[in-house]
């Protein structure tokens, strides 16, 4: 349970100490979802070398970059530990792909959003099991959708706590912290990829763009996939 001085505290302390605090009020039932972004890359950082009793997960949609996968065997190696990793039902791809195509999602939003829905959304749902707070790397600078969101917030959808402990970090903390402790990174970045989904669906911002303006480019949306949104 989180109280109004417990999610006072989480404003208040540093994103390191709070992921410590949140460890320690959820030992074995707080759980962490990576994309393996920069924002999650700096989160599985302070939960690695801090050995923080936190599961770290991640969702292979099938449909990733090759850098993904490189970069999850490096953070293993780096961390001698392993990140779990969860994957769409095989029964629900081949349904989607035999009925729609390889390629549906780029034909309508309703199409794209059933693809995240079975490649990302189910297996979260699969991952958060058992778990009592789900930990994420969402910033509120990184889309109009996310301004409001709070440090710590009630998924009434989950029936759990979701702790974004970088909420208030600007882009350039992100950098700062990845230089500072030398955290590997995805490779994409420094080619224009900020927001990194599925290889089909990412495309290079260029200078000015939002860094969400590569995501799903080619429809007018909200740009989430349904994860974060209820």
């Amino acid at each position: 349970m989180i109280s109004k001085e417990d999610a006072e505290t989480l404003r208040q302390l540093p994103s390191e100490e709070g992921l410590k605090f949140i460890s320690s009020r959820f030992p074995e039932t707080a759980v962490f979802s990576t994309s393996l972004g920069q924002e999650d890359q700096v989160i599985t950082d302070i939960i690695f070398r801090n050995k923080l009793p936190i599961k770290v997960f991640t969702l292979d949609t099938g449909r990733l970059f090759y850098e993904h996968y490189e970069l999850l065997s490096q953070n293993n190696a780096r961390y001698a530990t392993k990140t779990e990793v969860y994957f769409p039902e095989s029964s629900d791809v081949e349904k989607y792909v035999n009925e729609k195509g390889i390629n549906a999602f780029y034909h309508s939003v309703e199409n794209r959003k059933e693809c995240c829905f079975i490649r990302k959304v189910k297996p979260l749902n699969r991952a958060l099991e058992n778990a009592d707070i789900w930990i994420t790397g969402l910033r509120s600078e990184q889309s109009e959708n996310r301004e409001n969101m709070p440090i710590i917030e009630w998924d009434e959808e989950r029936r759990l706590y979701k702790y974004n402990p970088l909420i208030d970090w600007n882009y350039q903390q992100v950098l700062v912290y990845l230089q500072q402790n030398k955290v590997q990174e995805l490779p994409l970045h420094k080619k224009g990829f900020i927001s990194v989904g599925c290889e089909p669906c990412t495309r290079a911002v260029v200078a000015g763009e939002n860094p969400r303006a590569g995501r799903w480019w080619w429809e007018n949306s909200q740009k989430e996939c349904g994860l974060h949104t209820h």
